[in-house]
């Protein structure tokens, strides 16, 4: 117990020190831990690190799936609805598709079954290896927000195609009727489970007297308790944190009504991300070479052929597919002519070449079960998640390397008409200030009469000086002055709650990108935290 707790630490820590050494590098972390995690498998007398494959979908997926449903913007996800479920269903189905066929022809005794078992596993993009290639980079935020929409819900997808293709190995039986019936059930059910469990954890956020650690706590719950209701009733439990998460990320003004909350809940869940991320990106490499070791019946050389392969196979069916799914619809439908502008050749490439494999498509791999129903090894399972880790180390190293040049060397244009970020944060800025000075004359009149605080803050929202100074002097005369910092609190704080509903109020309005509207919101909670101490 004590051997493998000191090994996942050192796991843990070297992955630490690797995002650290990457950052300085300028590389995307994920592309750096799996590189270094291949190299460091090689080395002498490296103890073997194994994960229950029971285990990688519950302990990774549900919370980096709310996390990235928690950050994606709804308003935005539902505008571009149909290129990301065109992505998200349509590439995913079409490419295990092809996949299962030509797994087929290519490999010797793989079934159709099987193929449609490998095509679910690697046809998912993730999400956190583009946005984290792509951070650094400025592109159009049309193609991030596909990308974030796409991998939320084709998690979903491909895991589904994964499931019923699972089914038909072990049992010898597969009805595309009854597979294709199910999957809208399934999909369907784990959206209303999630959302179910969601309105409950909205309610205990809401109306109970939670603290910060507590709120904090309760989200990382959330996940988990969605996750485990659908799969509990066979349902998709993808879908149930992705529903969920959205749910309560669009309420979160009214779930986390003080300033700390939001910021303990932030912070307490970049350090799990990035702990997750780590393990699960560093565990590529490292368990490359033991897969290599279990390839019964095929040699490496067959093992690296077939992964290549698939790898060119898999990147060329995004780019097959991604240009008829952007112009089909233009052409057909005049209202998107009128209200979208023309993505170019750019743009459309640039979602397609974004297609990395990662975490998703590990897991998935690795949860295969060992033995059959009949008490037999799973066929080719090994040889299934050799072709996995390849098509992760070629999407994720080769394009993940070449997609930041091909943005430069475009130089890709943001056709949208919104206004810059940085004219979106003035204007919430002067409103949430109109929305302060408004409140005061409203409901402090008479106190700002004989308070010397509220005078200075409306100085300070008037013309944004003296605060600091006169915060300092009414904290230094003690006692004389409880009372009227008792109502300064008091009048802060009511102010910076209708500051936050007007910032939902803002968001509802759909003018500004949730970006501008979310850092504006943490301005005001630093605000709060740092004034009412």
């Amino acid at each position: 117990m004590h051997y493998s707790l000191l090994q996942f630490l050192v796991l843990l820590f070297a992955a630490f020190m690797l995002i650290m050494l990457a950052k300085k590098l300028n590389i995307a972390y994920p592309i750096f831990l799996v590189l270094a995690g291949l190299v460091i498998s090689y080395i002498p007398k490296i103890p073997v690190i194994t994960i229950d494959p029971d285990l990688i979908f519950l302990i990774f997926l549900p919370p980096l799936l709310y996390e990235a449903a928690w950050y994606t913007s709804w308003n935005d996800f539902w505008k571009w609805r149909r290129p990301i479920s065109l992505l998200a269903f349509g590439l995913v189905i079409f490419t295990s598709t092809i996949i299962a066929f030509l797994a087929t022809v290519i490999i010797p005794g793989f079934t159709l079954p099987m193929g449609f078992l490998l095509g679910g596993i690697i046809s998912p993009p993730d999400a956190v290896a583009a946005t984290s290639v792509l951070k650094n980079i400025k592109i159009p935020k049309r193609i991030t927000t596909i990308l974030e929409g796409e991998s939320l819900v084709n998690d979903a997808s491909s895991l589904i195609v994964l499931r019923f293709a699972l089914a038909a190995v072990l049992t010898g039986h597969f009805s595309l009727n009854q597979a294709v019936s199910e999957f809208f059930v399934v999909t369907f059910m784990g959206i209303v489970i999630g959302l179910a469990v969601a309105h409950v954890m909205y309610v205990v956020h809401r109306f109970l007297p939670t603290t910060a650690g507590i709120d904090a706590a309760l989200t990382l719950l959330s996940p988990y308790f969605m996750y485990l209701a659908a799969e509990q009733f066979h349902y998709s439990g993808i879908m149930a944190v992705v529903s969920g998460g959205l749910f309560l990320s669009y309420r979160s003004h009214e779930i986390f009504t003080d300033g700390q909350s939001r910021m303990q809940t932030i912070n307490v869940w970049s350090t799990l991300v990035i702990i997750l991320n780590g393990l699960v990106f560093i565990l590529i490499g490292l368990e490359l070479p033991t897969i290599m070791k279990g390839l019964d019946g095929y040699s490496q050389a067959e093992a690296w052929r077939y992964g290549l392969i698939i790898s060119a196979v898999v990147i060329l069916i995004r780019l097959i597919w991604i240009y008829p799914g952007t112009y089909v619809p233009r052409w057909l439908f005049k209202s998107i002519r009128t209200t979208e502008p023309d993505p170019g050749w750019k743009n459309p490439f640039i979602v397609g070449w974004a297609g990395m494999r990662g975490v998703v498509s590990l897991a998935a791999a690795l949860s295969l079960p060992l033995i059959t129903h009949a008490g037999q090894a799973f066929p080719h399972r090994n040889l299934i998640i050799f072709i996995t880790f390849v098509v992760i180390l070629v999407t994720l190293v080769f394009q993940g390397f070449t997609l930041p040049v091909l943005v430069k060397w475009m130089n890709i244009k943001d056709m949208d008409s919104t206004v810059p970020e940085d004219q979106q944060e003035m204007t919430i800025k002067i409103r949430l200030t109109e929305v302060a000075l408004k409140r005061l004359d409203e409901h402090y009149f008479d106190e700002i009469e004989n308070n010397h605080l509220l005078q200075v803050l409306k100085t300070e929202l008037q013309n944004n000086v003296i605060h600091a100074t006169a915060r300092l002097d009414s904290l230094e005369h003690g006692d004389a002055h409880q009372t009227q910092r008792a109502i300064y609190r008091k009048a802060l704080k009511d102010i910076y709650q209708h500051q936050r509903k007007e910032l939902y109020q803002i968001r509802k309005e759909k003018k500004f990108s949730d970006e501008a509207i979310r850092r504006q919101a943490m301005q005001v909670d630093l605000a709060e935290m740092k004034i009412l101490k």
